[in-house]
Parts: C-alpha cells; structure tokens; sequence
C-alpha cells in the first residue's frame, strides 16, 4: 500500500488506471479509522480494481468552537487498518495542498443543506462539498462509499453529484454500531466510561420510535414525545436536534412512513454525537 500526498501524482495514477480498465472506488475520511470505515473498504475491494483511501481532517468543515485542533489523529494506525482492509492506496494530502495560498472557490448546495447540522453548523456542508469535489477531481473514482451515519451528509453529495453531472457513483452503506447498539464514530474516543454508557440512550431512542412506528405510530408529535423523553432522562445528555425528516428531500414531515428518517444530534459531555435510522427498516 502507497501513500500519496500530492494531487498531481494521485491524478497521474488514476489516469493511468483508467486508461488500464481499472474501476476506481473512493472511501473518502478524516482518518482515526474504526470497523465502519473498514467496511466501506472491504466493499470498496470487492466493487473495484483500484481501492483509494482520502485521510484528510478537512479545515473548512470545522466552525468556530467546533474540535479541528483536538480531532483524533493517527495516521499509523490508520494505515495498518486501511491495508488489512484491501486500501491500495492511501491519498493524505496536506491542508496546504488542498486549500493553498489565494484559495477562493467554494461549492455550496443550498437547500438540503440547511437543516438537522446545516442549522446547527452554519458552513459546515460548504466545507464538506467543496472537500469532496476535490477529492472526486484528485482520485477521479468512478465510485465513492459513504456512511449512512452521516446521513445529511450522504444526502447532500449525492444531490451535488447530481446537480453538477459529476461522473461518481454514490454509494450508502449501513451504520456499523458497537455491541451494545452505539453507532460507531472517532469522537466516540472523546467519551469517558460513564459518558459511553449515557451515549447509549441515542440508539435506545431510535429504537423505541422504530418500535412504536411498527405498532401503529404515525404521528410524528408522538414518536418525537418518546425520543425526547428517553433521552431527557439522561443527565449527560442535550439535545441538539430530534427530527422527522423525509429521507430524500430531508423536507419535514408530520406523518411517519417506512422511509421517514428520524435523526438525532445530542450532546454527551463536551461531545457531539449523530445517530438515524428509517422507520421502516428492520435494524
């Protein structure tokens, strides 16, 4: 496995590599890389010839007050994981090489961006599409695996790809959670032990609306009634925001259906957690 840092040579290797055939797949990171980001790669190894990895904890998707300086960082390990996982090369380029000296061009998708985190971190998915756009015209892949943890996220690029006729296959792939149902994160290494345990009540929350939605619940007044109630009840936790969303548009709806995403945004401690889940989906 390869570590590039420049965007010149990645270009260079990915033409060349189309020009051989190959099917390029893009998982793009921030690193401190866990067992979701390995299952992004193994299906990255599957779907294609040639596996890229980004690495890079973008700057401009970072607010004020927001944890760029204390964002867990740890290239070795990252890589160790990356290549049991099939990654062949590792794309981790420098803030500077990204964004250098007079840099001005941004891309920002306007509506579909501005609920759920668009409110909460006010230029946060300008910085995470203009990211993308230039990891998509570094790596050239013809497809990139996203998670469905960040699911705004996922929701935003794939309307950008389309909007601006990018030539990538848009991939979600499942949330990867921890036995006891946390949904898997690198913040998750900011919780001590007691804030790990009060986390819990994010996926006990999504679970106990998806229960109710099964019985018959419809109204989302009252499926939001519940969510707030079991997370209200842990000290630990403040919430940021407990919506029901319609999954494509993320315009609000008042009435539950199998594709209606509640999605949670809470504060454990000092740390920002996101979980989600369809209410139609069986896990």
């Amino acid at each position: 496995m390869k570590i590039i840092n420049s965007i010149s040579e990645m270009q260079q290797i990915s033409q060349a590599a189309r020009r051989a055939g190959e099917r390029i797949v893009l998982v793009p990171t921030m690193g401190f890389l866990h067992e979701g980001h390995a299952s992004l790669m193994r299906e990255g190894r599957r779907r294609g010839e040639l596996l890229v990895t980004s690495i890079f904890v973008n700057p401009t998707q970072f607010g004020a007050g927001d944890d760029f300086d204390c964002y867990p960082r740890d290239l070795e390990r990252d890589c160790a994981l990356a290549a049991a996982a099939g990654v062949d090369l590792i794309f981790a380029p420098t803030a500077g090489e990204m964004y250098p000296v007079g840099y001005q061009t941004w891309v920002d998708v306007e509506k579909i961006s501005l609920p759920l985190c668009g409110a909460s971190r006010p230029g946060h998915f300008r910085g995470v599409t203009t990211v993308v756009t230039k990891l998509f015209n570094a790596v050239l892949p013809h497809l990139a695996l996203f998670g469905r943890k960040d699911f705004q996220q996922l929701a935003v690029i794939r309307r950008m790809t389309a909007d601006l006729n990018l030539p990538v296959e848009i991939v979600g792939m499942p949330i990867v959670r921890e036995a006891d149902g946390l949904a898997m994160s690198s913040r998750n290494a900011y919780l001590s032990v007691e804030e790990r345990r009060s986390a819990l009540c994010l996926s006990r929350a999504l679970n106990d609306a998806r229960q109710r939605y099964r019985q018959g619940t419809r109204a989302v007044t009252e499926l939001l009634a519940g969510v707030l109630a079991i997370i209200g009840a842990e000290p630990k936790g403040v919430i940021d925001y407990a919506e029901c969303r319609d999954a494509e548009t993320l315009e609000e709806v008042t009435t539950a259906g199998d594709d209606t995403l509640l999605a949670l945004a809470v504060r454990i401690g000092t740390t920002r957690l996101i979980d989600n889940c369809l209410l139609g989906e069986e896990n």
